[in-house]
């Protein structure tokens, strides 16, 4: 892949198709994975449990930037989208679980809803390719 060129990648997300976009995008040196849902396909994964939503979230987006060779230690941004406070410390938890040796920068923020009142957690991650794999 040359420096300039941009690939996608799709996860079979329904709203891929219905919005027009893709799970993930790279871009030169960077891999950004868009807001990711525990939604699998039609099945939402961890109803009405924030630890459990933010894990499948967070595991279909490093399936995202697998697709371009990489994994868990390229993530340099994660960012978090909550409907409620209260969630803070399980989604911390599952975060820290799959994050904490890496470290990355990141964002947490409590939002009014989400499309489908069931979700409880929305992710994003970008990743770090670095210049020998452009």
């Amino acid at each position: 892949m040359t420096s300039g060129a941009v690939r996608r990648v799709q996860s079979g997300s329904p709203w891929e198709e219905s919005f027009g976009f893709a799970r993930a995008v790279a871009a030169g040196d960077r891999v950004l994975v868009g807001g990711t849902t525990s939604f699998r396909g039609s099945v939402l994964y961890g109803e009405g449990d924030p630890y459990e939503q933010a894990r499948t979230a967070f595991t279909t987006a490093l399936e995202a930037i697998g697709a371009f060779g990489l994994g868990v230690e390229s993530v340099i941004r994660t960012r978090m989208y909550l409907t409620h406070a209260r969630d803070v410390d399980e989604v911390g938890r599952a975060h820290k679980e799959i994050f904490g040796p890496v470290r990355p920068v990141s964002t947490l923020l409590v939002v009014e809803g989400f499309v489908d009142p069931r979700i409880l957690v929305e992710v994003e991650i970008e990743a770090f390719r670095g210049a020998e794999q452009s």
